[in-house]
């Protein structure tokens, strides 16, 4: 399907960044996902770790990244190691890489077959005094899988009891939410993947469709477009199904006079996009649903402008949440009452966060208490939901912050005025 790769330099220089972190004598290795079974012999398809993506750019299963920065030997510093392959492999499961191709892929000269791994670990940790290991320390992680980094550390552990252990997530989880350029070029890419999506499927939904033929119109778009595919379960939710938050049956049919919420995404080269969209199955807003779809509008235009370097997360909290506390009150959804006795009344109308970090994961790294730095990417994702009156509104575009002027909205150019997706809708 796709064949778009970072160059090689991106990852030399993502490697030379974990490196500059790492303490004194210091090894850190960095193991792919396993290829997960659902039962019998069937498995879901296989998911690069995308911490080892981003210093290698390997893709394969059963690849093992080791750094030693001060190891004597040059040819020790930066070791990956493959799968072996063989005629039957080939047959089976197609073409593995050589340790060429392995080279050409991430820069790196040194490359063993996976099955050494052991005996070329063992000789180099001996001579070291800290081990990195890289379990996941993301604030939304909940992990009920022994994966094969977890196997990697308890046998590195008992077969090393006296080293100092240290986690590579927590460097990772800083150099990785600061994306470069060609990095950025993607996730651009993949906006505008998406964007052809929603384009497709504005002259696709009328009154009678169900919720998964529109995912399949995004799916085939998606496709034709050199995306693997969905960067996340899309959500297809119309009529009173947009106040389920991460509602993803996506099964219903869609009536007239509704709305249709769609959060959807293309993934692309590995980097996620992440859009959400409100939109009507009639191809025309009601009176207070438009009412309701311009202030959600208005507090994300607003929050988009807050998104700027130094910007402290919580204070970035409070402030949407001052703006939709005044939409809401505008709309006759709370009143000026409910607000002082309750500061955060709003949450019972918009009760999730406005913005995530947006790259390799959908959910990227970011470490949540430290300032926002230039080319850190959000998404701004407010929204109105109520149940009572059988609608929800959310919407969401991707932000790049700048080091100076406005945040660069990579989703600028997909349809969200509500006069444009009417004037779509009918066209």
């Amino acid at each position: 399907m796709q064949k778009i790769r970072l160059s090689q330099s991106v990852f030399e220089f993502n490697r030379k960044r974990f490196a500059q972190q790492l303490k004194p004598n210091s090894i850190a290795v960095f193991n792919s996902n396993d290829i997960y079974p659902i039962s019998a012999d069937s498995t879901h398809p296989f998911e690069q770790h995308r911490d080892i993506f981003y210093l290698t750019g390997i893709n394969q299963e059963e690849t093992i990244l080791l750094l030693y920065p001060n190891a004597a030997h040059p040819a020790h510093r930066e070791i990956v190691f493959v799968r072996k392959t063989n005629p039957q492999i080939a047959v089976w499961e197609g073409h593995k890489l050589t340790p060429k191709e392995t080279t050409q892929i991430s820069g790196i000269k040194t490359v063993y077959w996976v099955d050494e791994f052991e005996r070329v670990f063992m000789e180099l940790a001996r001579h070291t005094e800290y081990i990195y290991i890289n379990t996941n320390e993301h604030y939304r992680a909940k992990v009920e899988t022994e994966t094969r980094e977890d196997r990697f550390i308890k046998w590195c552990k008992k077969l090393f009891p006296y080293q100092k252990y240290q986690k590579s997530n927590f460097i990772l989880q800083r150099l990785r939410s600061i994306k470069t350029a060609e990095e950025i070029s993607l996730m651009q890419h993949a906006c505008s993947i998406t964007e052809k999506g929603f384009r497709r499927v504005l002259g696709f939904v009328k009154p009678g469709v169900w919720e998964y033929e529109i995912q399949a119109e995004y799916a085939h778009e998606f496709l034709r477009n050199r995306s693997k595919g969905f960067a996340y379960t899309p959500i297809i939710a119309s009529g009173s199904n947009s106040n389920v938050l991460h509602y993803i049956e996506n099964n219903q049919q869609c009536l007239a006079g509704e709305l249709v919420l769609m959060d959807v995404g293309a993934e692309f080269g590995n980097y996620a996009s992440d859009m959400t969209r409100t939109i009507p199955v009639s191809g025309r807003f009601s009176t207070r649903q438009r009412a309701v779809y311009n202030a959600v509008l208005k507090v994300k235009n607003e929050a988009t402008k807050l998104l700027v370097p130094g910007t402290l997360w919580k204070s970035y909290q409070k402030e949407v949440g001052k703006l939709m506390t005044s939409a809401l009150i505008d709309l006759g959804l709370l009143t000026k009452k409910e607000v002082l006795q309750n500061a955060e009344a709003y949450k019972t109308y918009f009760m999730h966060g406005t913005s995530h970090h947006l790259g390799l994961d959908t959910h990227d790294y970011g470490l949540l208490d430290e300032p926002m730095q230039p080319n850190m990417v959000f998404t701004v994702e407010p929204g109105i939901y109520i149940p009572k009156e059988g609608f929800g509104i959310r919407l969401e575009d991707d932000v790049v912050v700048q080091a100076h002027g406005e945040p660069l909205n990579l989703m600028a150019n997909i349809p969200i005025d509500p006069r444009d997706i009417e004037e779509l809708m009918n066209a």
